[in-house]
């Protein structure tokens, strides 16, 4: 990829470059979905995590999980979650922008003081085209997603996702180059300066 084009996956719609790693080990957690979907999201959690080279862990010292992922049908099912409104400021007013936006997803981020990524919340509401994907594609999509703070337009136009020549659904070997460099130890936990991108373009050449 050439510089500009990392660039891009981190400059947001207002056009500031905003690029955010976990630095603590992920703990996720998955509401709302069988035994068997929750080991698919799970697995596919560890694998992306094994990819950037980074850690998962039992349990969060602060906050018991810090990655928590919701499933649902309509957005109106969080206002009924135990002390969501606690974890999430203004959940009711985000809920009805959600609901006239008919959005499917949306993904909300807490930052360590040095703009790390803290904690993220994803939210699936799984209407007809989220319910139509194979658990197995949608759960490694979100998991990519949720590793490193993108911008809101990154996947809007492409997929994280790619297909072998023999059928197989991966990590598209770009955006799988990306967070394996945005993960080497010489890089920043996070940074607002777009030169962060020539950087990160140096160490896709040097770990692909």
């Amino acid at each position: 990829m050439t510089p500009n084009e990392v660039e891009q996956l981190f400059t947001r719609s207002d056009e500031s470059y905003s690029f955010a790693r976990w630095s603590r080990p992920i703990v996720p957690i998955v509401f709302g979905v069988d035994d068997a979907t929750l080991s698919t999201v799970k697995g596919a959690c560890e694998a992306v995590v094994t990819l950037a080279g980074h850690k998962m862990a039992e349990t969060d010292p602060e906050m018991g999980a810090n990655l928590m992922i919701f499933f649902f049908r309509e957005w109106e099912e969080l206002l009924q979650v135990p002390d969501l409104d606690r974890l999430v400021p203004e959940l009711g007013p985000l809920v009805e922008r959600l609901v006239a936006a008919k959005a499917n997803q949306y993904r909300m981020f807490r930052f360590e003081k040095n703009g790390a990524i803290r904690a993220c919340f994803l939210f699936l509401r799984m209407e007809s085209e989220l319910s139509e994907l194979p658990a197995e594609d949608l759960a490694l999509s979100q998991m990519a997603q949720s590793l490193l703070l993108w911008s809101d337009r990154a996947f809007t136009e492409r997929s994280p996702l790619a297909l072998t020549p023999e059928g197989h659904v991966v990590l598209h070997p770009e955006i799988a180059g990306v967070i394996r460099a945005a993960y080497d130890p010489v890089m920043p936990e996070a940074a607002n300066d777009a030169s962060h991108a020539l950087r990160l373009a140096a160490r896709l050449g040097a770990t692909g």
